[in-house]
């Protein structure tokens, strides 16, 4: 089974940009996006390929969301739950068969730190959200976490020390969810610096990769033993983002 994560800024946009002949050739299973800014009957999309989509567009008009599209049927649908707030459509989670997957778009610490408090409070009600998840199967998380968990995964970790998605704050965030028995699936395999899935716009960032990986895939410690592959798509245009994904046994 392979899931493709990646978050889209903006799926109207993207779809001018070769999104579903991307789609089509990576082939995954379960393609879980990020930042649709849509709802549904905005988009002309055309996968016929997935049976089933999931939607979770945010109140504010152009904002946010998430979206799940699957091959296989899902079990149960939902949007997080009443501890994680769920106006701006960052949450949607596909009960599959032998695991949860978790679509999360994490609000940004914002300019300033503005929304550093609010962040704190969110993740701490996405672990327990989680956890409750997981004592009843085990469960995939992926999407933008809008956090570069260690150095390496930055190319200027000292110029960007209490920059939004690099504070202690969020970083320590990140390490209580993987504590708490979860994988970044991507270090499983490569523990090497240079590997990113944000570059800014500006200053040719993309081009000289100065980058950020903020992208994930994490699953249950369970699961580890069906972990195939994990992979970062960098050539993969259209998005300030690039894919992410997992190749499960």
């Amino acid at each position: 089974m392979k899931l493709l994560s990646w978050n889209v800024n903006g799926i109207r946009s993207i779809l001018n940009k070769g999104f579903q002949e991307i789609v089509k050739k990576e082939d995954p299973d379960l393609l879980c996006i990020q930042e649709i800014k849509a709802k549904p009957e905005q988009v002309n999309l055309n996968l016929p390929q997935y049976p089933y989509h999931i939607w979770n567009a945010a109140v504010k008009p152009g904002y946010s969301g998430t979206a799940v599209f699957s091959k296989v049927q899902p079990l149960s649908i939902s949007y997080g739950d009443t501890s994680v707030e769920n106006d701006e459509g960052r949450i949607v989670t596909v009960e599959l068969p032998a695991f949860y997957i978790v679509n999360v778009y994490t609000p940004n610490a914002q300019r300033g730190l503005a929304r550093l408090p609010y962040r704190q409070e969110w993740d701490g009600r996405f672990l327990r959200y989680l956890q409750a998840l997981e004592r009843q199967k085990p469960v995939i998380f992926c999407g933008d976490l809008n956090v570069a968990h260690t150095e390496i995964d930055l190319a200027r970790p000292k110029d960007n020390r209490f920059n939004a998605g690099f504070t202690d704050e969020e970083r320590a965030g990140f390490s209580r969810i993987l504590s708490a028995g979860f994988i970044d699936s991507f270090r499983v395999f490569n523990q090497q610096p240079g590997h990113y899935t944000w570059w800014s716009y500006m200053f040719q960032a993309r081009q000289k990769n100065i980058g950020w990986r903020i992208d994930y895939v994490c699953l249950s410690e369970r699961l580890k033993a069906r972990l195939q592959e994990s992979f970062i798509r960098p050539h993969i245009q259209g998005s300030d983002h690039c894919p992410v994904g997992i190749v499960l046994k």
